[in-house]
This record gives structure tokens, C-alpha cells and sequence, in this order.
């Protein structure tokens, strides 16, 4: 039942965390020890997570944590312990184990030849998608995402998860993200663990995401674990490297628009590390030097200016052997500029993020991990026409504190909770307009705050070898004007029927307190963030998923997936609202509710010289409005039927491998109007041409579908490594819609309207690109 939550009392939520992490090992007598410790890669030093630590010939075995920390509860005795990582060697020690016992490890990166190791890995992983009760989750590392091929050579990691089921992309090279239904502004994104608002460059044709800088990126579609907050369709958890322990590295790339460069290296060797890492775009460059050589042309249009750069650091530091502090900052930022005689328009958006985390180890079993973090998201629009200016400004900025305790008693029991607290500051919609006479002098806009918290426990606990449990509830709230507090439990399950069947289900209830309020008839990414307050109340989603997971002989993963979501309070604008220096915006505002269901499925195979996945999403997503589309129920603009993507990685020998991706999906649902009235006061003068709207959203644009090609050819440097990455994007020049327009058509004498004709505009012909890679 769909309720919020007046008051909560906490001792309540205390109750349920005793309940949640004391009951179950209360039955515990069985005395025993606990190997524990660190797996780190030999080559950087950098922790591995999500590793594997397992008893060989038993179904005993764990998974390393974020800090690449292990602890495995055995019974006193001899036993021979298997370390393994995808890309890894795996390594075998033999142990006798009397008492607790702490052993660090570091894995050697597997040979390429040795095929069998990374056969081995890859099954661990699949073992591993088998036995967990999470489900909904799509992980992705750099190294992978780096062989596909990308718009322009640039490897985004972001465009490549929307090539798995259940997240869709908003259209033409666009890196947006829109899971099971819900919209672009309800994805929770995290970078070492600090919130990043806009995670889009170029117009969101590309992520702010610099491969080289990141580990990795897990994205949760549904059974969020109860440590995640504030959104209501997915949370997409990026994590940094940490950087070399052990030597120097220079890593970067020159591509057609754009270049990167790495910097790492050990601070103190084995003790802390550094990394660094910068990216530009440089058409600018190209454009500023024709439209100077075309300045003296007085019918030449200036090409606008536009230009990104991202900028991310990180230092890790081991202060002892239970003790590491972790400092992360992102600087990122977009400037588009057109400027004539008259006229000189600037547009800028970028996001401010840094974080500082304290890991400490209280013993073997029980560990914490602290972080604050600030993150600012702004953009502004100033324009000058002749002697007058304006400018349009929104920002919001946020100040974090969390704290997160793991507590892993023994190999069936996994205990998480902790609690944080968010401070926001909005600025909507600024607008300052004025002349330089001073004739004109116009402010207008509203800034508001709110103060966000959440407290949270979970436990995973297997009953037994074939049925696993994991349960927790969080406890959110907001403050503005008006307090909303309200309770999100979450519950997922996994039963094993053999070695390589699984069934799963869970269910989910997020709460989200800040509310994007985007001009859908803008042509710029006008984007406002707004909180909640006495007029707009939070909103909310309910999620359930059940689905089936299959390992065949090893090296093919199936799984399928079907779920339902409804989301209530959904906020859109009215027609024609004013969202610019408006002081009662909350009257533009309509509210409404929303659902989406569909079925997912994906084949996944990563062994052998031919790799790949298959994803298959069949999907409805639906909103209702009572003041929109005369209350009657229409689909959202991402509804798609149908979103197939195939993906074939091939090695053709140790230096040459190709891939490919396709890539079809429904078209964009989207409003046309079926007739127009036409309308001249005096014969003579202009027309007035007015449209005739039916139901919202009832037309499609045509189906999207596409094929990229890649070649990825390994040089041979005297030192490092480098390599020469050739991609095809779109390669049979398919003209996939962007959007649609009308024409209107007259007569050649008499100037009379006699009709209208739709135009669709494309964006991206086959466009090949080059990047040269390299490593020293």
C-alpha cells in the first residue's frame, strides 16, 4: 500500500535493525576462524573487487568488497584456497588454518594464451551471478567497453551499458539513460561515491566518464540494495582507479575530436598512489580558424564554437593495515558560443565533484567506511543582442556525509547498515536581463535549500546451499518547509536448483526528493532541479522482478527478466509554462502517475576468440495525467517496444581482433498535429497557422536500428604498449530520425498555403575515426 510516512519513530527502525542483523547468529555455537585479507593486482597494486575467494571442492566462498578486502569463516583445519579475477591468473595456496589468519595476495594479469584462466574466471563469475540473491544488475569494466566501436573513436561507457536489456538511450548518439521506464533525471549516479547531477557532454551525445580514469561501473536496474537512495529508476555506481602503487604509467589516446591523457605513479611505493587524468575536445580549433578566414565574407554564417574538457584526480593513501584514506575530485565543463556583429549567444554547463572516504578495518569480520562529498551541477545562457543582455542561471549544490558498516560474520551472513545526511542549496532559474544605459535592469528567480537524510540495514543471509536471502529497509526523509519521511523496504531471493539453474525475484520502493524540471520545447538542455516542498511531494516507485538465470556447459550465460513498476507523483510541465524568473513556478507543474512492465533477455558468452552478448527488452511504459492529454492514459516518448542489441567480439590473432554491435529499437513515440486552422485578419498580411493536437504521443517516428564496426590492431613499442583502434559508426549510413518538422507549402503565384509536409531531420551519416593508444 502506497502511503508517506508522517512520523517514524526511530526506535523502530533500531528494532528492525536488531531484528536484521542479531537473529540470525544467534544459532551459531559452531567454533571458528576466519582467513581475511586484501587481493591486489601484482602489476598496479590496486585493489580487486569483486574477486574471488573460494574452498577448493566445496561450495564455500566469498567475493572482495569495494576496498578489495575478503574474509572467509571456516572451521579450524587444512585447506587448499583458490584466488580468482577476471583477467587474472588464478592462484592456489594450501593453508592450515588454527586460529584468525590474515593473508594478503596479489594475482598476476593472465597471459593471453593461457585460455584457461580466463575460462576459469569467467565461470566463477557466472557461479557468482548464480549464487547472489541480487538481481537487476548489469556490471561493465573499461577494458571492456574499450573494444567496441564509438561515435568519433570516443569510448563511452555509458553508451555501451545502453546496449544491455532494460536500459534504452534517448535517441541519436545521446549517452542518457532510460531504465525500465522511468526518465533521464531518476538515475542515481555516483562517482566514488559522490553524486554527479548531469553525467553528459556535447548535448548528451557523450558521458563526463574518462575511461582511462575508471575502474569500473555497476548500474542496478531493480532490487536496489538498501545503501541506495533518492532515485527512482536505477543507480549507476562508478568507481575510480586507484592508480599504480608500484611504478609510473602514462596512458592516453589522440582521436578525432578529441585527446586524453593519464598520469599514475606511487607516491610512496606499495604505500599510496596517484592518478590523474585530462580530456579535450579540439574542434574548436578547426572552427575558429575557417571562420577567420572567412571573416572579410559578409554572407558567410559563423560556425559556432563548442568545446568540453574533464578533468579527474584521485590519491590513495595506506596509513596501516587497517587504515586507508581515499581523496577523488572531478572537474568537468561544455562551452558552446555563436557570436556575429550583432548578436553573441554563450551557453555552459558542468559538474564540480570531490570526495574524501576513510576505510577502516575494526577487525578481520567488521569494517566501516566514511565519506564526505560535494558536488555542484550549474549552467548558464547569456545573450547580447546590441545593447542589451540577459543571462539564465540554475545551479544546485549539495555538502554529503555517510558512513556505511559491513559486518560478515561467516560466509552465510552479510550484515550492512548506516546512515546519511545530504544539505542542498538550489538556485532556480535566475534571470538577470539589462542594457548598458542602464534603461533596463530586470532580476528575477528563487533559491530554496533542503536538508535530505536516510538510515538504512540490510542483511544476506543463505539458509542453506541453495536458498539465499537478502532483506533491508530504509528509513528517508527531506526537509523543506514541510517534512516528508517515508519508508522504502527492499527484499530480494535466490533459489539454486543445481550447479546452473537459478530463480530470483525481489521487490523494491525508492523515494526521490529532487525533481528535474526540464522545457520539453526547448532546443538546449534547460534543466532545473527543484525540491520537494509543501506543493510538489515526493516522488515514488514500486518495483517487482522475478527471473531466471541458466549456465550452459560453462560458457554461456542465459537469463531472462520480467518486471512491473509503478511510480506515482510523476511531475511534468503544463503547456507553455514559464520556467525562466518565474516566482511561482510550482503553478507550471501538473502531477500524475506512471507504470512500466516488459520481460528482458540476455545471452552472454566470454570465453573462447568469439565473445559477445545478446540483449532482448520487450517493454510498455505509460503515464496519466489528469491535466494532460484530457486524463487519458499515453505513452512516455522512450516507450519502446521492441530494443534488441547483438554484440561479437572476435580475435582474429594476439594483435587483431574486430568487433561489431546492432542495434535496433521501436521509434520515439511523439506528437504531431492531424490538421491545421489558417487564419489572416487583413487580406494582404501574414497568415496565422494554427495546429490541431489529438492525443499526446500517438504518432512514431520510424525504427532506429544501426551497425558499428570495429578494428582494434596491438602495435609493438620498444616500451608499453599501444594500439591503433579503427571504428565504422553506422556502417551501411542508415538516417535514423532525430526529429521531425513541417514545411509548409505554397503556391507560386498566389503565395496561398496549400499544405504542410513532414521533414525529418538525422544526425549522423557512416562516419569512420581513428585513435591511436598508448601505455608507457
Amino acid at each position: 500500500m502506497y502511503s508517506l510516512v508522517k512520523q517514524v519513530p526511530i526506535r523502530l527502525f533500531l528494532l528492525l535493525l536488531t531484528v536484521f542483523g542479531l537473529t540470525p547468529f544467534a544459532a551459531q555455537a559452531q567454533a571458528q576462524v576466519s582467513l581475511s585479507g586484501t587481493l591486489r593486482s601484482a602489476g598496479t597494486g590496486e585493489p580487486l573487487i569483486g574477486a574471488s575467494v573460494a574452498v577448493v571442492g566445496s561450495s564455500s566462498g566469498v567475493i572482495t568488497n569495494e576496498s578489495g578486502s575478503y574474509t572467509l569463516s571456516v572451521a579450524p583445519g587444512t585447506y587448499r584456497i583458490q584466488f580468482s579475477y577476471l583477467g587474472f591468473e588464478n592462484l592456489i595456496r594450501e593453508i592450515r588454518l588454527r586460529g584468525n589468519t590474515r593473508l594478503n595476495v596479489e594475482l598476476q594479469p593472465a597471459n593471453t594464451q593461457l585460455n584457461e584462466v580466463v575460462i576459469e574466471s569467467d565461470r566463477n563469475r557466472f557461479q557468482e551471478r548464480l549464487s547472489t540473491p541480487q538481481m537487476s544488475v548489469e556490471t561493465l569494466t573499461s577494458r571492456e567497453a574499450k573494444l567496441l566501436p564509438a561515435l568519433f573513436g570516443e569510448v563511452d561507457i555509458v553508451k555501451t551499458l545502453q546496449l544491455k536489456p532494460g536500459i534504452q538511450s534517448g535517441g541519436e548518439g545521446t549517452s542518457g539513460l532510460f531504465v525500465r521506464g522511468g526518465s533521464n533525471d531518476q538515475n542515481l549516479v555516483l562517482l566514488d561515491n559522490a553524486l554527479v547531477y548531469n553525467p553528459s557532454h556535447l548535448f548528451g551525445f557523450f558521458s563526463v566518464f574518462n575511461p582511462d580514469a575508471v575502474r569500473g561501473v555497476e548500474l542496478y536496474k531493480g532490487g536496489f540494495p538498501a545503501q541506495f537512495g533518492g532515485r527512482l529508476s536505477s543507480v549507476l555506481d562508478v568507481s575510480m582507479r586507484d592508480g599504480n602503487r608500484k611504478e609510473y604509467d602514462v596512458t592516453g589516446g589522440l582521436g578525432l575530436i578529441a585527446s586524453r591523457l593519464t598520469v599514475e605513479g606511487p607516491i610512496q611505493k606499495d604505500k599510496s598512489s596517484f592518478i590523474v587524468s585530462g580530456r579535450r575536445t579540439y574542434v574548436d580549433v578547426f572552427t575558429r580558424m575557417i571562420n577567420k578566414a572567412q571573416e572579410d565574407d559578409p554572407d558567410w554564417s559563423p560556425i559556432p564554437d563548442y568545446y568540453f574538457y574533464d578533468f579527474n584526480a584521485k590519491a590513495t593513501f595506506e596509513l596501516g593495515p587497517d587504515d586507508r584514506l581515499f581523496f577523488s575530485g572531478y572537474y568537468g565543463r561544455d562551452f558552446f558560443n555563436f557570436a556575429d556583429e550583432n548578436f553573441n549567444f554563450n551557453f555552459f554547463w558542468g559538474n564540480r565533484v570531490a570526495s574524501a572516504r576513510w576505510a577502516h578495518q575494526f577487525n578481520p569480520k567488521f569494517f566501516v567506511n566514511t565519506t564526505f562529498s560535494a558536488s555542484n551541477y550549474e549552467y548558464e545562457i547569456a545573450n547580447k543582442l546590441d545593447i542589451f543582455s540577459f543571462s539564465l542561471t540554475s545551479n544546485i549544490t549539495d555538502l554529503t556525509l555517510q558512513t556505511d558498516f559491513e559486518y560478515v560474520p561467516n560466509e552465510t551472513h552479510h550484515l550492512r547498515f548506516g546512515a546519511s545526511g545530504t544539505d542542498h542549496s538550489f538556485v532556480v532559474g535566475r534571470l538577470e536581463a539589462g542594457s548598458e544605459d542602464g534603461s533596463v535592469d530586470v532580476q528575477a528567480g528563487n533559491s530554496y535549500s533542503g536538508q535530505e537524510f536516510g538510515l538504512y540495514a540490510s542483511h544476506d543471509w543463505s539458509f542453506t546451499p541453495t536458498f539465499t536471502l537478502s532483506y533491508g529497509l530504509r528509513l528517508s526523509g527531506f526537509r523543506n518547509e514541510k517534512t516528508f519521511m517515508g519508508l522504502e523496504p527492499r527484499v530480494s531471493a535466490n533459489y539454486r536448483f543445481n550447479e546452473t539453474l537459478s530463480l530470483k525475484a525481489s521487490y523494491t520502493r525508492m523515494f526521490q526528493y529532487v525533481h528535474l524540471v526540464s522545457n520539453s520545447g526547448a532546443s538546449l538542455p534547460t534543466d532545473i532541479w527543484y525540491p520537494s516542498s509543501p506543493g510538489v511531494k515526493p516522488q515514488v516507485s514500486d518495483q517487482v522482478a522475478i527471473g531466471l538465470t541458466k549456465l550452459y556447459k560453462d560458457k554461456y550465460l542465459f537469463s531472462t527478466e520480467a518486471y512491473y513498476k509503478t511510480m506515482k507523483r510523476q511531475l511534468d510541465l503544463r503547456d507553455g509554462a514559464q520556467i525562466f524568473g518565474n516566482p511561482v513556478l510550482e503553478e507550471e507543474f501538473v502531477f500524475g502517475k506512471g507504470e512500466s512492465y516488459g520481460q528482458e533477455f540476455y545471452v552472454e558468452k566470454k570465453d573462447g576468440k568469439t565473445t559477445g552478448w545478446i540483449g532482448y527488452t520487450l517493454s510498455w511504459t505509460n503515464r496519466t495525467f489528469p491535466d494532460i492529454n484530457n486524463g487519458k492514459t499515453f505513452p512516455t516518448r522512450f516507450d519502446r517496444r521492441h530494443d534488441l542489441s547483438v554484440v561479437v567480439i572476435h580475435e582474429l590473432s594476439k594483435r587483431l581482433s574486430t568487433t561489431a554491435t546492432f542495434v535496433y529499437g521501436t521509434g520515439n513515440a511523439y506528437s504531431l498535429p492531424v490538421q491545421r486552422f489558417i487564419f489572416q485578419d487583413v487580406p494582404g498580411e501574414d497568415y496565422t497557422v494554427i495546429p490541431v493536437y489529438t492525443e499526446r504521443n500517438s504518432f512514431r517516428l520510424a525504427a532506429y536500428h544501426r551497425l558499428d564496426l570495429g578494428l582494434v590492431y596491438k602495435l609493438r613499442p620498444k616500451r608499453g604498449a599501444s594500439d591503433l583502434t579503427f571504428s565504422v559508426y553506422n556502417a551501411y549510413n542508415r538516417r535514423n530520425p532525430y526529429f521531425v518538422y513541417f514545411e509548409t507549402l505554397k503556391d507560386e503565384e498566389t503565395e496561398q498555403i496549400t499544405g504542410f509536409v513532414a521533414k525529418q531531420v538525422s544526425l549522423f551519416p557512416v562516419i569512420p575515426s581513428v585513435t591511436y593508444n598508448f601505455k608507457f
